[in-house]
Order: structure tokens, then sequence, then C-alpha cells
């Protein structure tokens, strides 16, 4: 059964299904350990029948439509269903075994087909119109009349006011789509599995920390070759071993297989890629934009392509300036050891220049970033300093997997907020990167307090040893809590608008700006011990690492200017334009955007953009959004910074103010509300060395 209507008999539920009720454990926490991979379809088709017949009788409803009767019923209608999927998404990309992928491969277009029936309802989307045409008549709330507004521009970005051939067209398109974007994470996943580079011998592994060659043992032995030592890759193109790994052969077969991933094979990334851009530009022709970017950033606080041009214009000449500066320098380096600088080797030379200039050295500073500690007295730390919050350990229940742990928080009164799970490690069934996600949404209208998560992929470390953090991965950790405290602060009544229901361009704002914390000195001072001697990392190397975060912010700005414009390259695209060869798209798009580099490839390549291409959701056309937040992050660490650091006065603005409103409420203008005025690029610039202080 592909999805149900109301022409068929309703499916039930057998009673013994978890899903077939609502959690009894605390806060709704889905029963992990009761919960079978058959037990998903069954749960899914009758919360689509419950779902699609609740819509029924929205439709059917004789009364004139009203917020209450239509909207409001609207939000109440799905609650099976949105069990099943917030537990069953979540899992497939923390603990992907080969049936739940299997599974994925049935419920993602599935999924796409439901939703459709609800969008694309010509008669349901009526009410809602009506509804909407009268929002400002009604006696709405302010929180009210935003709901109005955003389930109104739902159904019109899905296309419920088209013609029924259009809306017909729509339907094929966005299953095909959720069906290429399931292909395209499981290519993915299976790829960079069987790409991980098996190394034979210890000497080949010179440079890198003891507990990571470790880890590379261990990986090793776990895939059956014992004796030797196997790199697993993360999801960026740059493998965080290219900057300590000595042996230049052996940087080049990581970086290889890195750029490589799912270009070529049975797991071929590239016209799945190709598909899903002319499938997203045909829609966004049905729908009346010229593109994909152009429909993206109509419904996000950008507002248009024209906005987002405007803000990489400012960017690409900068960063390409302090890209040849940083490359000419290292160019010098590699030279003085007989060598032409190549991509594997930028990363090595460049941590060099750090450790000579600024005495920081990433892969020496990793036995001060134990993860426990950097957990909880670094993030959870940080947390109380700013908003007073505790987090006490849940051992009494159970999560998805062994590794992951369960928290649950608390005001500074005592009285809860809700649950946090930290799944930190790495594992051949958890997709690459690193994110914040809910199980439970908080709102008023259920009474729903939240259920969040955090997944990292810290490398597992060997049995009885601590984990040790790189530099990037003790941000990351803080940059994900900060997801978290959007999810957990939420004090929103309706769900649609809750949480980090918030525009694209928007979500990564309050998670940029808790990376602040990792380096400031309250904070740092607790969490940066070494783990075996017990000393705490020197003031001085806090401030070199500070003075050093400057450095090689060419690279880093181009390599994400690469992924940023590539994505817009691919989404702007017209339904009619043909692409033969993906590389050869891709090296053009980034010659003519000017960020082109034989020695520095985007963050992301098309075969590996996971971001982008991996279904309905997530960054299509939005990547943008990791720089465009970060002008308001480096603006709010500037007002952060000017009224005093980690206070609970201005925790509580920022958790008040901006935090806790989810989409409630113009998101600019509740960051104006904290800063006092409307965003300004120069803290970014200044921020990333672009211009002169």
């Amino acid at each position: 059964m592909a999805w149900w209507n109301a022409a068929m008999p309703a499916p039930t539920l057998a009673e013994d299904n978890p899903f077939a009720r609502p959690s009894d454990l605390p806060y709704g926490l889905p029963p992990f350990a009761d919960i079978r991979v058959e037990h998903y379809r069954a749960a899914f088709d009758a919360g689509a029948a419950e779902q699609l017949a609740e819509i029924a009788a929205i439709v059917a409803d004789p009364a004139e439509p009203d917020f209450d009767n239509t909207v409001v019923a609207l939000e109440r209608s799905g609650r099976l269903l949105g069990r099943v999927l917030a537990t069953f998404f979540n899992l497939v990309s923390s603990d992907g075994t080969a049936e739940m992928l299997a599974l994925e491969e049935e419920l993602a277009p599935a999924h796409a087909a439901h939703m459709d029936a609800i969008r694309l309802d010509p008669d349901l989307f009526a009410r809602v119109d009506a509804v909407h045409a009268d929002r400002h008549r009604a006696g709405l709330a302010p929180q009210q009349v935003r709901l109005v507004e955003r389930y109104h521009a739902d159904f019109r970005l899905a296309g419920a006011h088209l013609t029924e051939s259009d809306r017909s067209r729509l339907k094929q398109i966005n299953q095909r789509i959720a069906s290429l974007g399931t292909q395209f994470s499981t290519n993915l996943l299976k790829d960079a599995e069987a790409r991980a580079v098996l190394v034979g011998s210890r000497e080949q592994l010179a440079g890198a920390g003891a507990d990571e060659v470790e880890a590379a043992a261990s990986a090793a032995e776990q895939h059956g070759h014992p004796g030797s030592y196997l790199l697993t890759l993360v999801l960026p193109t740059n493998q965080p071993l290219l900057a300590s790994l000595t042996d230049r052969d052996t940087r080049q077969r990581l970086y290889d297989a890195s750029v490589g991933r799912a270009s070529a094979g049975e797991h071929d990334n590239a016209p799945i890629a190709r598909e899903m851009a002319l499938l997203r530009a045909e829609a966004a022709q049905l729908l009346g934009f010229e593109t994909h970017a152009d429909q993206v950033a109509f419904d996000q606080t950008a507002g248009s392509t024209a906005a987002v041009d405007t803000m990489l214009e400012q960017l690409v000449g900068p960063a390409m300036a302090n890209l040849a500066a940083e490359q000419s320098e290292l160019e010098s380096l590699a030279r003085a050891d007989g060598i032409d600088l190549a991509p594997w080797d930028w990363a090595f030379y460049s941590a060099r220049v750090a450790r000579e200039r600024y005495h920081v050295d990433g892969t020496a500073l990793r036995p001060w970033f134990e993860l426990d500690r950097v957990l909880h007295d670094g993030v959870f730390h940080a947390a109380g300093l700013l908003y007073g919050i505790t987090f006490r350990r849940r051992e009494d229940l159970v999560a998805y997997h062994p590794d992951v742990r369960v928290w649950e928080v608390l005001e500074p009164d005592g009285t809860s907020i809700g649950l946090y799970l930290g799944d930190y490690f790495a594992r051949d069934t958890k997709r690459g990167g690193a994110w914040m996600t809910c199980f439970v949404e908080q709102n008023h209208l259920f009474g729903d307090r939240p259920v969040v998560v955090n997944c990292l992929n810290v490398p597992h470390p060997p049995a009885g040893q601590p984990a040790l953090l790189t530099l990037d991965e003790v941000r990351t950790l803080f940059h994900e809590f900060g997801h978290t405290l959007h999810g957990l602060f939420s004090d929103v009544t309706y769900p649609r608008i809750a949480s980090t229901d918030v525009p694209t361009d928007f979500v990564e704002f309050p998670s940029q700006v808790n990376e602040m914390w990792a380096m400031w000195p309250e904070v740092v001072d607790r969490f940066a011990i070494h783990h075996r001697t017990g000393e705490g990392l020197p003031h001085e190397q806090v401030q070199a690492i500070r003075d050093a975060e400057r450095w090689g912010q060419g690279f880093a700005t181009a390599e994400s200017l690469g992924a940023v414009l590539l994505d817009q390259a691919w989404h702007r695209l017209r339904a009619d334009e043909d692409v033969p060869d993906v590389a050869a798209f891709e090296a053009e798009a980034l010659q003519r955007a000017g960020v082109a580099s034989p020695l520095v490839p985007p963050r992301y390549r098309t075969p590996y953009f996971q971001h982008v291409f991996s279904g309905n959701d997530g960054y299509s056309a939005g990547y943008y959004s990791y720089l465009w937040s970060e002008v308001l992050d480096a603006d709010t660490v500037d007002w952060f910074r000017a009224n005093g650091g980690p206070t609970r006065e201005n925790g509580e603005i920022f958790r008040r103010r901006l935090l806790s409103v989810g989409g409630s409420t113009d998101p600019v203008g509740a960051f104006e509300s904290v800063v006092g005025h409307p965003p300004d690029l120069a803290p970014l610039l200044r921020r990333r060395g672009l211009v002169r202080d």
C-alpha cells in the first residue's frame, strides 16, 4: 500500500504495535526497546489513513471556515503519523540498518504522496484561503495570525492553487524527488564505507595522534582487517587527518577517497543530483517561479535570490584575495620541502603555520578536550551560566542505541523542561555530519514538552580509552547544542511554528552564536583539562587559539562559498536545460562564480552534497543559510561581548526574545529585539579577517 485514500478500507493497527497509543514514558519518549522494524509500515499506513479521515472531516464541515474549525483542526490532525515519522526518520539517519534503509525507500515516496494528498487538496486550500483572507478582521492573536500565514504559504508553495493537471504533475515530481533523495543518501553511506582508506603500517600514519591510530586499528579489526588501520570518512571534503599525516601518499589516498565518493560505479550520485535539480526546476516553474532558488528564497528571511547574491558578492572578492595570500605562503613552505603544493597538502601546511606562528596544534590539543568533560564542564556549564538550567542523567530511560545517553533538563527552580539525548559516536549505520532534531516538539496545544537529540560522528575510542575531540569537534558540539537550546526553550502554542520551525536561513543562527562560549574564559577554563595530567590548558594557548582563528579564513570562506555557489548553480537551472556532464557543470559553475581553485575544492562536491540532495527537505538552494546566519551570529556575538558575556540577564534576553518564540514571529524582528538594530555584515567581515579593523 503506497498510501491510503477514502476509497480504501481504513487500515487497523494492532494493539501490540508500540505506536498504537501515545508513549507513556516521560515526555513522550518513544519506547525504543519495544519498536521493531516491522512496526513502522503498519503504523504509517494507519496514521496516514487516520489523518486523511481527519482532513476529510475538515473539508466536509458545513460551517464557514474559521481559525478553529480549519487551521487548528489541521494542527490537531495526524498525531499517530507524527509519532511514527519522528521516530522513523530520526533513526534511519542515526541507526540506519539495512532493513531500515530498505524501508526508507518505501516510506519516503509514500510520505511525499501523503503530504501531496493534503497540501494539493483544492477544497482544503479553499478553506485555508478563506481564513487567510479574513485573518486581520477575525480578532486573532499575533501568534494565530502567524500560524494562518504559515499554513497559507505551505499550501501555495505546494501548488494547491494550480490546475488539476499541474497538481498531478507536482505529485509525480515530489514522489520521484523523495525516492531519489533516499537513493542519494543510501549510495553515499555505502560508498563512503567502501572508500574508507585501509593502511597497512603504523609508519604510514605518522603524525596522527595515538588515540587516532588506535581508533583506526579498532575500525580495521571490526571490518575484518586485523593488524591494519582503517581511516573512515567524514562528510566534508577536507578530512581532519589531512592536517597531521606526514606521509604524503597517505594524505593523497585519503583526499582522493574523499573527493571521489559516490562519483562512479553502482553508487554514482551524479545522475541522481542532475535529475533532482531538473525536477525541482520543473516544480518551481509550475508554481510560478523562474527557478527553484527563487522559490526557496521567497519563503526565507532573504526574500529573494537578489538579496542572496548581494551578500555573496561582498564575500567572494575578499575571500579569494585572502586565499591567494594564504596559497602563496603555503606554496613557499611546500617548495622548501621539495614539492609542489597539492590539494591534499593544504591542510598539512596550514596546520604548520598555525603551530609555528600561533603555537596551535590541533592534534596536540586533543588530550585537553575529553568528550565528557567538554560536555559537562563546557557545554552544560555555559548553558547554566546563561540560562540557569541543569542536567540530570536519566539512566532509567532507554535510548535507541547503547551509545546514546539521556538527560532531563531542569529550570533553575527545578521544574522540568524536557529531555536531551546525546548520540556522539560514529558508526556504520549513522549518516555523516552532525545534527539536532526532535523526537517530540514543544507545543501548548497538546501539552508536549521537547525531546531533543544531538548526533555527532566522533570516532569511537578503543575500549577503555577516553574520547578525545579535535578543536573543530569541540566547536561542533557547542554548535549542535545551540540548536538543542532552540528546541528546548520553545514556548509556543502551535506545533507548526514551534521549536526550530523557522526559515532555513535563520535556523543556523542560534547554533552559531552558541559556538562563542567554547573559548570563553569562564567556560574553557573548566573543560580544557588534560585527561591524564589534570592540568588546565594554559591561558596563553587559549589566546593563541583565538589569535589563530583568522588564519585560514581565506580557505574556510572559499570552500564554504564554493559549496554555496554550487548549490545555487544547480538550483538556478531551468527545466529545459541539460547537464550532460556533472563534473564539467561543477567546474564551470565555480569558475563563473569566481571561486574556482585547483587547490581548494568546495566543502561538498555534488555527489556527496547531502545537505541539498537528500530529498524534499534540507538545504536545497539554501546552503547559503550558514553564511547568512553567520551575519546575524557575528552581530549577536558583538552584542554579548559588549554587554558582559554569559550573564543570566543576557541569557534571559536571548532566550525570551528569540529562542523561545520559534516561528511564531518575524525572525529578523526577533533578532532586532535582541541587538537593537537591523543585521549588519561588518562584524562577519571583521571576524573572518576579510576587512581591516
